[in-house]
């Protein structure tokens, strides 16, 4: 269970938002922190293995290795 405080002017379009669709303020925050969730996952993920990649710390393959590799110039 997570408590938070938002900005008035916040609440106040997810309070028209909720009223205005039937559905509850809490799926509008569930749905907006899924969706951002995801793309921060990425970002933050993608990062941790660029500082391993140029630390020599994560194995790297060319694109001509993927390519053999999947037979994809046959």
């Amino acid at each position: 269970m997570i408590a938070l405080r938002l900005p008035p002017e916040i609440e106040q379009r997810l309070e028209a938002l909720s009223k205005a669709t039937g559905r509850s303020k809490s799926f509008y925050v569930r749905e907006a922190i899924l969706d951002r969730l995801e793309d921060m996952e990425d970002a933050y993920l993608g990062a941790a293995v660029l500082e391993r990649v140029r630390a020599g710390k994560e194995k790297v393959f060319t694109m001509a290795q993927v390519r053999k590799d999947l037979g994809l110039d046959d």
